[in-house]
């Protein structure tokens, strides 16, 4: 067994990144900022673990731990003490809860809100297929291009549901090229995009009526494949204009991750 170099950086964790986050702040807090007596002179800056632990109602071997980078469970009402305690600002409240891939309790949950209205009006400026997904993959606005091209789904009076659509419409699985390929990465990339509110009321309904609707969706949950939404090619088949080629761009608005602007790029 080899010893590391004691001048060797460690490792860069999300665990670790979010000790230094927390170390460095307390050293920036001073006893009188939270009300305690400055006492003996202190041989580090700022507060002491075991000082933040007790504003935070946690064991100091706990907050020791959080510091040091283990790989602790830290949940997000902890979290947000350890926020309070070190008088975080919104922005860095924000950045700790990012670093502890947990949602701020006190936020509003992102799918109570409104899309903003700027995104929605843009759509119908783009040239292309465009359309905005909700949480749940609900297309909550699309402009003419699209509904143009996703015959049984944006034109006329259908579900709007992306999954709805794709897994039980005839109408998609004619339009859809491969089928069979793209229906299978789509149950996988919404696992993936769904792991934070999968016991949502909206997103467990949605999964149990498409896996007592469809027997392949069903099959594809089941498999518990798990895949990032990505972009590139998407062929259809449309029913007026023939063999179509896009190439496909998602963006994720700031501050909204629940949504999803969705573009379909001509590759002609």
């Amino acid at each position: 067994m080899t010893l590391t170099d004691k001048n060797e950086p460690l490792a860069e964790t999300p665990a670790h990144a979010l000790g230094e986050f927390i170390r460095a702040h307390r050293e920036r807090l001073s006893p009188q900022a939270v009300g305690l007596a400055a006492g003996p002179r202190r041989r580090t800056p700022g507060l002491r673990r075991e000082e933040v632990a007790q504003l935070c109602g946690v064991s100091p071997t706990w907050y020791t731990w959080i510091e040091q980078g283990r790989p602790v469970s830290a949940s997000a009402d902890a979290l947000a003490r350890i926020a309070v305690a070190l008088q975080l600002s919104r922005a860095e409240r924000a950045y700790l809860f990012e670093l502890a891939a947990q949602r701020d309790p006190a936020e509003p949950d992102p799918a109570s809100q409104d899309a903003p209205a700027a995104l929605l009006q843009t759509v119908a400026l783009i040239g292309a297929p465009a359309y905005v997904l909700d949480r749940q993959w609900n297309a909550l606005r699309w402009n003419e291009h699209a509904s143009a091209l996703f015959v049984g789904w944006l034109d006329g009076d259908h579900d709007r549901n992306l999954l709805t659509y794709t897994f039980t419409s005839a109408a998609a699985r004619a339009l859809i090229v491969d089928w069979e390929t793209r229906a299978r990465r789509l149950a996988a990339e919404f696992r993936a995009d769904s792991i934070r509110h999968l016991n949502d009321a909206p997103t467990r309904a949605l999964i149990d009526d498409l896996s007592a609707a469809s027997a392949a969706f069903a099959r594809f949950w089941a498999s518990q494949d798990v895949f990032e939404r990505e972009g590139g090619e998407r062929a259809f088949n449309h029913p007026v204009r023939g063999p179509v080629v896009f190439n496909q761009i998602t963006f994720k608005p700031a501050h909204r991750e629940d949504l999803k602007l969705v573009i379909l790029v001509g590759s002609e």
